[in-house]
């Protein structure tokens, strides 16, 4: 069974747009789960424990980098959520970067359920 690390974009200055993004990973990890991969939604595993964390923490770059590249590293590819923003996101490039740096396989997904994700 493939080891599925689901890369999409967080960061916004809009609280709404971080819940809709997170609803978005969230649906698409099920989705990936329930086709047989055992998949690891750093979006989906990291915003609720964020809430908990000092605001430092909370809002540093490389504290979830930290969390979140070690699982990287054991995962059989790369998927990547292309929701809006995705190609400007800074932390969805760093995970492209690191997993091209590892020789580890992108898969890129514009669709949720069969629905693009534009039209969510």
């Amino acid at each position: 069974m493939k080891k599925i690390y689901l890369a999409c974009p967080y960061s916004h200055r809009h609280k709404h747009i971080k819940k809709i993004r997170t609803l978005q990973a969230d649906v698409k990890a099920a989705e990936l789960m329930e086709h047989g991969y055992r998949v690891f939604s750093p979006i989906s595993h990291s915003a609720p424990i964020a809430e908990f964390c000092s605001p430092e923490n909370n809002s540093s770059y490389d504290f979830w980098l930290n969390q979140d590249f070690w699982i990287l590293e054991v995962c059989d590819e790369l998927h990547v959520l292309c929701i809006k923003g995705w190609d400007k996101s800074k932390g969805v490039a760093a995970e492209i970067f690191k997993a091209t740096e590892l020789g580890i396989p992108i898969i890129y997904h514009d669709t949720i359920r069969g629905l693009k994700v534009n039209t969510w």
